[in-house]
């Protein structure tokens, strides 16, 4: 299986964003299952799992075999240093924006990658790209994913946020930026995370989802 991730995958088309979302589906479950075979293997030899730790050092093996591993040392090539929020530091280039993930939210990189595919399929303008991952060896490496950049853009207000949500067929919820439909609840949805361009265009480039269970 190839995972031809080195780079971003221009957006312009159905058919590109579904093939990068086939790229970040099996991301994720290669380390899924690269993961699970780790973990038996400690258990079976009675030591202690920590997963987190294992799939930090599995990710970081699987990145450097398959050619997406960045030193932190070259994550300044990627682009000017934009503004770090709570879960991202962000480095901007012509039309595209890389972030480097903490996972603070997501808590590992297959939860990130899941919460990925999810944005993509309710966001397609700002589907996010998986672009490698980041660290010093050994030790925590993060995520480096790459939205494209949206020009000319300002935050949206919340009335905006709430009727574009509203013509997606979501409902809002009693939390502000809160909102839900039959498969999705999306939170987070706040200015700082939605922009409108000089044309009046929303886009979400941030949010936090779910699948809803049934």
């Amino acid at each position: 299986m190839e995972y031809d991730i080195s780079k971003p995958i221009p957006q312009g088309s159905n058919r590109a964003q579904d093939k990068e979302n086939t790229r970040i589906a099996a991301i994720s479950n290669e380390l899924s299952r690269l993961c699970a075979i780790h973990e038996a293997q400690l258990r079976v030899s009675q030591t202690n799992v920590d997963s987190f730790e294992i799939e930090q050092r599995i990710a970081e093996q699987f990145a450097k075999s398959q050619g997406f591993w960045i030193p932190m040392m070259s994550i300044f090539d990627l682009g000017i240093p934009g503004p770090s929020g709570n879960e991202n530091d962000t480095y901007v280039a012509d039309n595209v924006i890389y972030k480097v993930n903490n996972l603070l939210n997501c808590g590992s990189i297959r939860s990130l990658l899941n919460k990925l595919l999810l944005h993509n399929t309710i966001f397609p303008d700002t589907a996010y790209t998986f672009y490698g991952l980041t660290g010093f060896d050994g030790r925590t490496i993060q995520p480096v994913i790459a939205q494209p950049r949206i020009a000319n853009a300002k935050p949206a207000t919340q009335i905006m946020i709430d009727t574009y949500m509203a013509a997606l067929g979501f409902e809002k919820l009693n939390s502000t930026g809160r909102f839900s439909n039959s498969t999705y609840e999306v939170w987070d949805l706040l200015p700082r995370n939605v922009l409108i361009d000089c044309e009046g265009d929303i886009f979400v480039v941030d949010a936090e989802i779910k699948l809803i269970e049934k």
